[in-house]
């Protein structure tokens, strides 16, 4: 049996049981009504290209099967983790968050005990979507020791944060602030952080919280929240904003509900966003790389491709792939495409959803966008 090695993080707490008998149809842009614009044809955007770099499936029958592999536990014990990251400085090391506070450490094929960085003080967790949310770490970690996180705090505000570590210990004290936007109710904080290709720091930040998007932040240019931010981190104090930012802000894209993992193909740089929806449809985004920033991505006039406060308009970029509550799940996670040693899964982005543990692929094959099961996870899914 071929070994696919993915980790699954889950929580203690499920908040549904598994669907095994259904499964979610997940709908190609190019199969949908013509007031959907087409992956392909975009008025904002250049066309997407299929990846070259890595020999990838090109259509269903040569998609590879999940079920042939083998998927294992590497780590047990862990309370509530709900991201991980490489440091990528030639450790190996993997950093899990959980959201209580903590970042752990797993290595050589332990978890080490003592935790990387412990910031229980600070952060607050009081809410199911609030606590410590994300972490990346700078591209010259190895060389200036930084890494940055994303917390709920006092209040329950977003807080974007930077701190240094050297070895497998940081400086608790070490933190600089960089960014601080106030939470109006306690869920839809997003959390998600990713450096881009272009050196910048992305995050992702949700709506606001509430239901339906009470304040309209989504559509708002003016305000944080419901949006991809960017920002410089290595010019400025504690950041600089930059100039080819559409909005002369930090906002990089709009109306985002709650985008649950961003992500960068690390060989095309393609930006994937996995968007949590209200409660019937779940969607996967996607900006090609090179994309101008001002991408509106439509919510709250929509959910999914489907009218929520609204209809479609020409200048909305839909999902290239999403799913009804009423076909299985609840809400998305997204993940990564896979760049590895394996090549019948090259070019492939895998997303999953947390209530039903189904993980699938999602590919660009002859200009239609095809997603395909690979596996039933059995577990709660809160990242890969």
């Amino acid at each position: 049996m071929k070994r696919l090695l993915i980790l699954l993080a889950l929580p203690i707490l499920a908040c549904g049981g598994l669907t095994d008998s259904v499964s979610p149809t997940i709908t190609p842009l190019a199969s949908r009504q013509p007031t959907v614009v087409p992956a392909t044809q975009t008025d904002s955007q250049p066309a997407p290209e299929t990846p070259t770099a890595e020999a990838s499936p090109s259509d269903a029958s040569s998609f590879p099967n999940g079920n042939d592999y083998e998927w294992k536990v590497i780590a047990s014990g862990l309370e509530r983790p709900v991201d991980i990251q490489p440091a990528n400085d030639g450790s190996g090391r993997l950093f899990i968050i959980e959201k209580l506070g903590y970042i752990r450490i797993y290595q050589n094929g332990q978890l080490l005990d003592a935790p990387f960085l412990d910031i229980t003080d600070r952060v607050n967790d009081s809410g199911n979507e609030m606590g410590l949310l994300g972490l990346v770490f700078h591209p010259n970690y190895e060389q200036n020791g930084y890494f940055y996180v994303n917390y709920t705090g006092d209040g329950g505000n977003t807080r974007i944060s930077r701190f240094q570590a050297s070895g497998n210990s940081a400086d608790p004290n070490s933190e600089t602030v960089l960014l601080k936007v106030d939470q109006p109710f306690p869920n839809h904080n997003g959390g998600s952080l990713a450096f881009g290709p272009d050196g910048y720091l992305y995050a992702g930040l949700g709506d606001g919280g509430s239901a339906g998007d009470p304040h309209k932040n989504g559509q708002n240019t003016t305000a944080l929240l419901g949006k991809i931010l960017r920002i410089d981190v290595n010019k400025g104090q504690p950041y600089s904003i930059p100039s080819d930012n559409p909005f002369g802000n930090e906002v990089w894209a709009y109306g985002l509900r709650n985008p649950w993992r961003i992500a960068f193909d690390r060989v095309t740089g393609d930006l994937w966003i996995g968007d949590v929806g209200q409660n019937q449809w779940e969607e996967i985004d996607y900006l090609p790389a090179g994309s101008p920033g001002g991408s509106n991505f439509g919510w709250s006039i929509m959910e999914g491709s489907h009218g929520y406060d609204g209809n479609p308009q020409p200048d909305l970029l839909l999902p290239v792939a999403e799913y009804s509550h009423n076909e299985g799940g609840c809400s998305v996670t997204g993940g990564y495409v896979y760049r590895g040693a394996m090549p019948e899964w090259n070019g492939i982005y895998f997303y999953g959803d947390y209530c039903s543990g189904k993980v699938w692929g999602l590919i660009l094959s002859n200009g239609q966008w095809q997603s395909h099961a690979t596996v039933e996870a059995g577990v709660t899914i809160t990242t890969f």
